[in-house]
């Protein structure tokens, strides 16, 4: 039997930059796995929307898709936006068997992308003894998700750097939440002389712009690229590809 489509949904966004950098990820997936059907849809602003590939997909015949969000952690796109799309092609389209992969973090292979960036952007690995790590999200008002950002910065706090501070980009993440900006002043009033900003994001746009905004006023000496289509990335999502796999091939083989 043929593999699973794999579908990688994107957020979407007016910034052309978003969509591109998506595309630039999915082709970086196709190069690691050859004959692998990936195909990318988006929950706004950018075409094909989801449904519209998903009828698509019916109408050529595919059988089985794998949905992997291209969430970083479980939020509400995760937990409800996505989960409604699935299940409203699922009713309409009945031949289309689709299954909802994990969301891709937390992952060490984040981590590394994480720090590929940061080695990119000028940071040594001697250097991690005397910087300050600020890890920059998009943010959330999700209980879970924020608690996941907080266990990455402890977790990258033992990996050698001074200190590491987590971060938010966006307004709607609840008061009380530091800014990037107030995380990189929150470093230097502890006396860390050498601070890098690392996004956590995975594709330009209005909340990593925020971000790399809040780095400059703060006079963050190192500001890192978002994680884009790196190499980390791209075998994160066949990873959770296979992952999301393996009932199907118990069911064949049972």
């Amino acid at each position: 039997m043929s593999a699973p489509v794999l579908l990688v949904i994107a957020h979407g966004s007016r910034d052309p930059r978003h969509a591109a950098t998506v595309h630039a990820l999915t082709a970086r997936v196709r190069s690691l796995r050859p004959g692998l059907r990936v195909e990318t849809g988006f929950l706004d602003f950018n075409a094909p929307s989801i449904p519209r590939l998903l009828e698509r997909l019916a109408a050529e015949g595919a059988g089985d898709v794998i949905a992997l969000p291209l969430l970083l952690t479980r939020a509400f796109h995760a937990k409800a936006d996505i989960p409604t799309v699935l299940h409203e092609a699922r009713t309409g389209l009945p031949r289309l068997r689709i299954r909802q992969a994990e969301v891709l973090g937390p992952s060490p292979l984040l981590n590394s992308a994480l720090e590929r960036r940061l080695y990119e952007a000028g940071v040594r690995p001697g250097d991690r003894s005397s910087t300050g790590l600020v890890l920059a999200s998009a943010g959330s008002t999700d209980p879970e998700a924020i608690t996941v950002i907080a266990e990455i910065a402890r977790e990258l706090r033992h990996t050698g750097w001074c200190a590491v501070r987590p971060a938010f980009a966006s307004a709607a993440s609840p008061a009380g939440y530091p800014r990037t900006e107030d995380a990189v002043q929150a470093l230097r009033a502890e006396g860390v002389r050498r601070v890098a900003v690392a996004p956590y994001v995975i594709a330009p746009g209005r909340l990593p712009d925020r971000i790399g905004a809040g780095a400059r006023e703060a006079g963050a000496d190192v500001l890192a690229e978002v994680l884009g289509s790196s190499a980390e990335l791209a075998q994160l999502l066949l990873r959770r590809y296979h992952e999301a796999c393996l009932p199907r091939l118990a069911a064949l083989t049972a």
